[in-house]
């Protein structure tokens, strides 16, 4: 199964649109995992022309008030995987990510919240965070595209070019 992992769009509020390059890195996937802060369920519209989309709650979809599970887990193949926004301090701390996947029973745990993209293999679970395609964090803008075929599990990062930005005409 191939799958689109996103997360961190923050549209309307810090940019204006999803990239096109995310439309191109998502062409084929049959399902799309969203790790929160959408800020507009548009996106979820927009992203389900692609293919079915699973969403969780954000820290920023909760001020715009945005109902979505705080956690969601997906038997794929044969992987538990586990979809968070990551809300740890710090951010990434992969011994906090860690254990709440461990709650979730995962084998591999989905997150966003940092908007820089990892993959992180630990003894027991993977650690995968697609980043921001829009509003990054000392990285590019990214996503995720993730392959699972049985036992096996393949993730990569894409980078998605230049972050679209908002703009402002602000009169008084």
């Amino acid at each position: 199964m191939l799958i689109g992992v996103i997360s961190d769009t923050h549209i309307p509020d810090r940019a204006s649109e999803i990239p096109e390059a995310v439309f191109d890195a998502f062409r084929d996937v049959e399902l799309i995992l969203h790790a929160g802060d959408l800020t507009s369920p548009d996106i979820l519209t927009e992203l389900k022309t692609l293919a079915p989309v699973e969403c969780v709650q954000g820290n920023m979809d909760r001020h715009y008030g945005i109902e979505t599970p705080r956690s969601r887990l997906f038997e794929i193949e044969s992987f538990r995987v586990g979809l968070i926004h990551g809300e740890v301090y710090p951010r990434g701390d992969t011994q906090q990510l860690r254990y709440l996947g461990l709650e979730l029973g995962a084998d591999v745990l989905i997150s966003g919240h940092t908007h820089q993209p990892f993959i992180r293999e630990l003894e027991d679970m993977v650690l995968l965070n697609p980043g921001s395609p829009t509003v990054p964090r000392l990285t590019d803008p990214s996503v995720m595209v993730l392959r699972i075929d049985g036992e096996k599990l393949d993730a990569e990062i894409i980078r998605t070019g230049a972050p679209v930005c908002r703009s402002l005409n602000f009169r008084r």
